[in-house]
């Protein structure tokens, strides 16, 4: 059998495998990356670990002895007993049938209940054929894996017929404890998946706003997911707001907000409501109004910024029209001076500090969201040196750029490059370690209002948490 894992960064697309097959030991590949640390690469046999680091691909392979490391997994429900696992992703190279949870079990040393867990989470996904190895692949990796891909050895799986490969290399949810396995097929376990214990918190029933027959209005507590990630389908608002009103068929997600933001989100209880919503929204007829409270005051009116069209956070903004990126902007129709929330309050709702100088006071934004794109209200409010209070990834950098003008290469400070292009992108590359991690549980925001069809439905969220203990 043969196990490929690597870690993965939060909120990005998960690591490529790197495709090391064997038929006559298990193997083990950890990719861990963190801000501060150079990514490392680990080989571990029955007997011996070996690690390289990849910025000294010359280094020499170094021997350890390896030892048992999953005696302490339980279960994931329904609370999670410890919340902050490091990342650990294992990709693996299935080299013989059986059921999806007795493989995964026996591979990695999990209990069986456990892998249950993850693949109730939507934890576990697999895919025909493994993916191809990334760049970083040795010669002997990408040799196996061609080996494993020849057409003489996919001409022989029946799974694959009229399949291309680039479609047989496609991934999905395994749904099943059982799903059966054949050789050859591709397995992703996050075996520490993103955890929401704040779930198991809330009074979901008094964060009701509206129930009708064709949907629910919820005030989404911050520290939740709408919909769920990529390894948690489970704990999310819409398994929870079902359950807390026991409805016979589960609630359905037709649009969010980030899971460090509260306030109005609408869940379909029809398709055909889910679809209209939706459309309703790219035809924006749906108005969405949002309280920020940020660090300094932003201008009444109308903010415009271009976002690169970059997937993964954080998100970049530019104050003058770039070709490709998209348009932002939103509407401040009210900014007024409020006492900074204390310690206590912040607390209380798990707010981050993320080191503003001056925290007498803050400022309470009306704004008027007028295009919806991830992050925007918080990239852009950033972008104008005005941080959304709690917001440990975009505060940091809003502070580096105050303190450094022209950090921001974006920005009317930014700096002249001689060599455009590529000085430009090691600007950027030091303006995105400027950088900090997406915050744990709430930061200051909230989708106060949502209405459509021309203000004939209009739900309002109850008093943001900054404002609840006055």
């Amino acid at each position: 059998m043969t196990s490929l894992a690597g870690g993965c960064r939060s909120f990005g697309a998960p690591v490529a495998p790197l495709c090391t097959l064997a038929s006559l030991h298990s193997y083990s590949l950890y990719n861990h990356h963190s801000k501060n640390t150079l990514p490392s690469l680990s080989l571990i046999s029955n007997t011996t670990t070996f690690r390289f680091q990849f910025s000294n691909p010359e280094a020499a392979f170094i021997s350890t002895s390896s030892s048992s490391r999953f005696s302490d997994y339980d279960r994931l429900l329904p609370c999670p007993p410890y919340k902050n696992r490091p990342p650990r992703v294992e990709h693996l190279i299935v080299l013989e049938e059986g059921p999806v949870i007795d493989y995964i079990s026996k591979v990695l040393e999990l209990p069986p209940l456990f892998v249950a867990d993850l693949i109730h989470f939507g934890a576990v996904h697999y895919a025909l054929v493994s993916p191809k190895p990334p760049p970083t692949a040795t010669a002997e990796q990408i040799r196996l894996f061609e080996e494993f891909t020849s057409p003489l050895i996919l001409k022989k799986r029946a799974s694959l017929k009229g399949k291309t490969l680039q479609n047989a290399q496609k991934t999905f949810r395994v749904t099943h404890a059982d799903q059966f396995l054949e050789p050859g097929m591709y397995l992703r376990v996050y075996v520490h998946p993103r955890r929401f214990p704040r779930c198991y918190e809330i009074d979901w029933k008094s964060r009701i706003i509206a129930v009708t027959e064709s949907y629910v209005v919820l005030d989404k507590p911050a520290g939740t997911s709408v919909g769920g990630t990529t390894n948690n389908i489970e704990e999310t608002c819409v398994n929870f707001s079902t359950r807390a009103l026991a409805l016979a068929t589960p609630l359905k997600t037709t649009h969010q907000i980030d899971n460090c933001t509260e306030g109005c989100v609408v869940l379909a209880r029809t398709k055909e409501f889910c679809s209209d919503f939706q459309k309703k929204i790219r035809e924006k007829e749906v108005m969405k109004l949002y309280l920020a409270l940020s660090a300094s005051p932003v201008p009444i009116g109308v903010v415009t910024h271009y976002m690169r069209p970059v997937s993964i956070a954080p998100k970049l903004v530019s104050e003058e029209f770039r070709k490709g990126w998209y348009l932002c902007q939103l509407e401040v129709l009210e900014c007024k001076k409020v006492p900074w929330p204390d310690a206590v309050t912040k607390e209380k709702y798990s707010v981050e500090d993320c080191g503003w100088p001056l925290k007498d006071y803050a400022y309470e934004c009306k704004i008027n969201l007028l295009t919806g794109r991830t992050h925007q209200i918080r990239a852009q409010l950033a972008a104008c040196g005005a941080p959304i209070v709690g917001d440990s990834m975009y505060m940091p950098a809003a502070i580096a750029e105050i303190e450094n003008p022209g950090t921001n290469p974006f920005n009317k400070h930014k700096k002249q490059f001689n060599d455009e292009e590529d000085d430009e992108s090691i600007a950027i590359a030091k303006w995105i370690e400027q950088h900090g991690k997406e915050p744990n549980v709430a930061i200051a925001l909230q989708a106060c209002q949502i209405s459509w069809d021309d203000g004939n439905h209009i739900y309002k969220a109850g008093s943001p948490w900054w404002r609840r203990d006055i």
